[in-house]
């Protein structure tokens, strides 16, 4: 009967044990596995509903899903009895060296998720951020691509543009353009600014709310400057101040009004 009782004891002291907590285990990690996506479904859901842009509702899944069947994994795993605290150690290790070795790349990620979320600018929009200049095509997780007036495509990384001054200038539907045009200090300077006001009334582009200003800014050294600032939608911004400057100076030449240029006499001393 000792055999008997050995097999017994064996059955008792281990067998019956470790099938439960195998059991144990692999109910830990189906179950877990189902509130995870209960979980992942709801979160989902929230951003959805509070409009975040679907690639960052994407990759903000796949990392709580990640960390989720991680955590599964480790309670499963305690449960069969194994130390899982050097295990968390290690992980904890490897991601200091991951994170310190991808430092940059950590820094354009955050940027990127802040550019989806606060939205400082969108696909479409003309912005000056970076160092550079264009119009955005695409705004990803770790770059943004631009697409410069003279059809270059620039990528920036995105901690280069939130770590920095953004100008968006198409955020706005209307935009005021700053000219500024010298007349002779012989010139005639309220014929000059009939002309001016003239060649924007008739510019239909111009918005008459708010109403262009046009005024004497300065008495310069060689000439009396005028400012001149028409409102107009931001989408004529180039083509209008484009227009006026090339009208203004064709009808300054018409009316015999100059406009100076910046002029240097050279005196030649010749010695004996």
């Amino acid at each position: 009967m000792p055999d008997s009782f050995n097999f017994q004891e064996l059955l008792d002291g281990y067998a019956i044990p470790w099938a439960i907590n195998i059991a144990m285990a692999l109910a830990i990690f189906f179950i877990g596995r189902k509130i995870a996506r209960i979980l992942l479904h709801l979160v989902d859901k929230m951003l959805n509903k509070a409009g975040m842009d679907a690639m960052l509702v994407g990759f903000v899944h796949s990392i709580l899903n990640a960390l989720l069947l991680l955590l599964i994994i480790i309670a499963a795993l305690d449960q069969l009895g194994v130390n899982t605290t050097s295990f968390i150690a290690l992980i904890g290790a490897a991601g200091l060296a991951v994170g310190l070795a991808l430092q940059g790349s950590l820094q354009n990620f955050a940027s990127g998720v802040l550019l989806i979320i606060f939205h400082p600018f969108r696909v479409g929009h003309f912005i000056e951020a970076g160092g550079v200049s264009g119009v955005v095509e695409e705004i990803g997780i770790f770059s943004t691509r631009m697409k410069t007036g003279d059809n270059r495509e620039i990528i920036v990384p995105n901690g280069a543009i939130y770590g920095g001054n953004i100008t968006n200038n198409s955020a706005r539907t209307t935009r005021r353009i700053d000219m500024v045009f010298g007349i002779g200090y012989d010139a005639d300077i309220k014929k000059a600014k009939e002309i001016m006001q003239s060649i924007l009334e008739a510019d239909e582009r111009v918005l008459k709310d708010p109403a262009p200003l046009i005024a004497v800014a300065e008495l310069a050294d060689s000439s009396v400057n005028f400012v001149v600032r028409p409102w107009v939608n931001s989408s004529d911004y180039w083509a209008v101040k484009f227009d006026v400057t090339e009208k203004v100076k064709l009808a300054f030449d018409d009316a015999g009004i100059s406009i100076p240029f910046p002029q240097m006499d050279v005196h030649i001393n010749k010695s004996e």
